[in-house]
C-alpha cells in the first residue's frame, strides 16, 4: 500500500498547478501595473514602484516557484503511481507543453530581475501579451488531459490556433479601446 493513496496525490498535484498558473497569471499583470507605474508623476511613481517591486518578490518566491516545484513533485508521482513512467502518447505531448510552460516560468524570472533593476524595456503591451502566453498553455494541458487519446490532434492544433486568434483579437480590440480612451483624456 502507498503511503498516500492515489486521490491525495491527485489532490495535491491539482491544487500546485491551479496555485501555479495563479502565479504567473498574476506575476505579469503586476509587470503591466509596474510598467504603468513608471510614468506616473513623482511621489506616486517611487511609491507605486517600491510596492509592485515588493509585491512581485514576495509572489515568485512565495507562491510562484514553490507551485511549480509542487507540479513537479506530485505530477511525477502520480505518473509513476499510474504508469511507471511508460508515458501514453497524450502524456508526452501534455510533458511537452509543460516544458514549454517551464520555459515561460522562466523568461518571468528574467522579466522579474529586470524590473527589480528598474531596466522596463518591455512595453505594457507586449507585457499583455505575454501574460497571455500562459492561457494557451493552460488550454492546451486541459485538452490534452481531458481528452487524452479521445480526438484527433490535428483538431486540437486547429482549435488551438482559433482560439489564439480570438484571443489576439481580443487584446487589439481592447488596445484600440484602450488607446482611445487615453486620447479622449488627454483631450480634456
Amino acid at each position: 500500500m502507498a503511503i498516500f493513496p492515489f486521490p491525495y496525490i491527485a489532490a495535491l498535484h491539482i491544487i500546485f498547478v491551479v496555485t501555479w498558473f495563479a502565479g504567473l497569471f498574476y506575476i505579469v499583470r503586476l509587470f503591466i501595473y509596474h510598467r504603468e507605474a513608471d510614468k506616473k508623476p513623482e511621489p506616486e511613481r517611487s511609491i507605486l514602484i517600491n510596492h509592485f517591486k515588493g509585491a512581485e518578490k514576495r509572489l515568485w518566491y512565495g507562491i510562484t516557484w514553490p507551485s511549480m516545484i509542487g507540479v513537479y513533485i506530485f505530477g511525477f508521482w502520480l505518473y509513476y503511481d499510474i504508469y511507471n513512467f511508460n508515458f501514453p502518447g497524450w502524456l508526452s505531448i501534455k510533458l511537452a507543453f509543460i516544458f514549454g510552460l517551464t520555459l515561460y516560468h522562466l523568461q518571468c524570472g528574467l522579466i522579474l530581475k529586470h524590473f527589480q533593476k528598474g531596466n522596463m524595456k518591455y512595453s505594457s503591451f507586449k507585457l499583455r501579451l505575454w501574460n497571455e502566453v500562459a492561457t494557451l498553455f493552460l488550454v492546451a494541458i486541459v485538452f490534452i488531459v481531458v481528452l487524452k487519446d479521445q480526438g484527433n490532434w490535428l483538431w486540437g492544433i486547429v482549435g488551438l490556433a482559433i482560439f489564439t486568434i480570438l484571443l489576439l483579437m481580443g487584446i487589439y480590440v481592447y488596445r484600440k479601446k484602450r488607446e482611445k480612451i487615453e486620447q479622449d483624456i488627454e483631450k480634456k
